[in-house]
């Protein structure tokens, strides 16, 4: 068994609103990564049980490697079908809100969401979250939204309606959100729930091959060349990666392409905090991930340096400006966290 972490009064809150609805969107992240297209299919094969007219619609285009989720060829992409995602938000009863704390993160989204009249339920993991659904269940110290999906569902009873389809993509947002748990994974009710997922008939194994051994010569090529040209700061314990779009374009970048990039400079010894700075390819940004390894807390780099935040070994943020300028940032960053990164 597993401890009651959701709040009873939420859990029944949302058992009425699952009697009652009909329509229902689920919305997740701006460029939605493994947990975020996990923990939403998810919800949806367990609405659907109910039932339920269910519609995952996400801000922009997620990684090929999650694509062979069952329900991803029916995800809707906002940037390419905004008419039919307004249709369908405004027309909801319930939105259920997963992966993200505010509206700021659902990108163009987040407009249509705040006007519909539909109930909202938020279901996330990150710090801090903004007051904007009537529901908020908020849980930082879970390894991922994912986790969450699957103790709600159990907690409103409904554990024998997992499908095999419904526990994959739980198993998937899992997974990649603790990098195939080795970061924010010593709890040990997440394998009491990995346990359960596979008595609903799950190949753990598959599930990773599927995710972790279905890369491009490109992504092989481009991680190559990121190894090649990473800066190592041994006096801070500390890595940089960059990318910058002309890079990104020899190497014929998909999306997806650089996930895990950010974990790969934990593997040396005596480094413990590792950075990974991209040009984005649609907008006029630079992408900040962090990783940290024992108790550094990149949040509070994300937060004060980065504009983000996260969570303490995984978190990040944005700079508007140049590769340049972020650089000086994260070298400026690792001045005054240097004490931290270099205490026994």
């Amino acid at each position: 068994m597993f401890s009651k972490v959701i709040d009873q009064a939420n859990v029944d809150h949302f058992a009425k609103w699952l009697d009652k609805a009909e329509k229902m969107v689920i919305v997740t992240h701006l460029s939605p990564d493994g947990d975020a297209i996990g923990s939403s299919l998810g919800l949806l094969h367990f609405l659907e049980t109910q039932e339920k007219e269910v519609h995952v619609i996400v801000p922009n285009a997620f990684p090929d490697f999650l694509r062979w989720m069952n329900g991803a060829k029916d995800i809707i992409r906002y940037d390419k079908y905004a008419t039919f995602a307004n249709k369908l938000i405004a027309e909801a009863d319930v939105i259920c809100c997963v992966d993200f704390n505010c509206l700021k993160r659902i990108d163009a989204v987040g407009k249509a969401v705040q006007t519909s009249q539909a109930r909202k339920i938020l279901i996330d993991h990150h710090l801090e979250p903004e007051q904007f659904c009537q529901i908020t269940i908020s849980h930082p110290q879970i390894s991922s939204a994912s986790e969450l999906v699957f103790r709600l569902i159990c907690r409103l009873g409904y554990f024998e309606d997992i499908t095999k389809e419904c526990a994959e993509c739980i198993y998937t947002g899992m997974m990649t959100d603790t990098g195939g748990f080795t970061f924010n994974s010593n709890d040990r009710e997440i394998y009491y729930i990995i346990s359960q997922l596979l008595t609903k008939g799950i190949d753990k194994d598959q599930i990773y091959r599927n995710v972790f051994n279905t890369y491009s010569e490109g992504r092989l090529r481009l991680m190559g060349h990121v190894l090649t040209t990473m800066q190592v700061f041994p006096e801070h314990k500390a890595a940089l990666i960059t990318l910058t779009k002309e890079e990104l374009g020899k190497f014929n970048y998909i999306r997806g392409d650089s996930e895990g990039f950010v974990n790969m400079p934990l593997q040396m010894k005596n480094i413990r905090f590792s950075a990974f700075l991209r040009e984005d390819t649609e907008k006029e940004m630079i992408k900040v991930s962090l990783r940290s390894s024992g108790d550094f807390p990149c949040n509070q780099v994300a937060a004060e340096f980065f504009g983000g935040g996260g969570h303490l070994n995984a978190s990040g943020g944005e700079v508007y400006g140049t590769m340049e300028e972020a650089v000086s940032l994260f070298k400026k960053a690792l001045t005054k966290f240097h004490p931290l990164l270099v205490k026994k």
